[in-house]
């Protein structure tokens, strides 16, 4: 009986202190997730009104930072086979396995928004690009288009009911919707062979629920590996508090 209280124990542990060492891993990729989405979305805020969107990623972040907290008592209580250590890593682990659970739904209804964000906001900000570096719209606007490779709200022709197009009067579009390989492009309307065909608007939306993704599924997944975690925990708490045998094998005693 002590040998087989012993196997589970030592397996039940050995699994936890391998989890331990993920969730360390773990941390830095939900920080690094939760960090790619704050620059993706300073590019990209203009298009957005709701600033409720980057509560995902916040979120996300203070769970990474947690769980470098929760690695590291989880490997000492468990190395140190310590019953009130093992228990606080389990509590701290099912809170967070909740936070994360909050954070796919939160991640689900923001993706869900933000279409209705970009349809609602998308519109004023082309009405607001002048053609300069200073203002913050036309930077946003020529960013998108260059590097989402599109041009207008639906298609290039979108620009020609623009403030911007009407007081330049030279029937072109910016710089900026002009493809990357051809040298000689001016913008001009009348070689709209040479400009992105497709409008920004679908693109943008298309962009920003690939990013909510990427945080839901991250989440997903560290959301499983805690719960096996909490589980091996809950197998050494167990046998600790039921198996005369553990008490023997911790004590150094022996078994009549």
């Amino acid at each position: 009986m002590l040998k087989m209280g012993q196997c589970g124990i030592t397996s039940s542990k050995t699994v936890l202190v391998f989890l331990n060492l993920i969730f360390w891993a773990a941390a830095g990729i939900l920080c690094y997730v939760g960090a790619y989405v704050f620059v993706t979305f300073d590019d990209y805020d203009h298009f957005f009104e709701d600033v409720y969107t980057l509560i995902p990623a916040v979120t996300i972040i203070a769970v990474g930072a947690l769980l470098f907290i929760i690695g590291l008592i989880g490997c000492c209580a468990t190395v140190r086979e310590s019953y009130c250590g093992l228990t606080t890593f389990v509590v701290i682990l099912l809170l967070v396995f909740l936070t994360e659970v909050a954070v796919v739904v939160l991640g689900y209804v923001y993706r869900a928004k933000v279409e209705h964000e970009v349809n609602v906001s998308i519109k004023k900000v082309y009405d607001e690009y002048n053609g300069t570096n200073s203002n913050a719209q036309s930077r946003a606007i020529d960013y998108i288009q260059r590097q989402l490779q599109c041009c207008g709200i639906h298609n290039y022709s979108d620009w020609q009911n623009t403030q911007w197009y009407k007081e330049s009067k030279n029937n072109s579009v910016p710089i900026s919707c002009c493809k990357n390989n051809v040298v000689s492009c001016t913008g001009s309307l009348t070689r709209h062979a040479d400009l992105y065909q497709e409008g920004c608007e679908a693109l943008v939306v298309k962009k920003m629920e690939e990013i909510m993704m990427y945080v839901i599924w991250t989440a997903l997944t560290f959301a499983t590996i805690q719960m096996l975690g909490m589980l091996c925990a809950c197998v050494v708490l167990c046998r600790r508090s039921r198996d005369p045998a553990y008490e023997l094998l911790i004590t150094g005693g022996t078994y009549a």
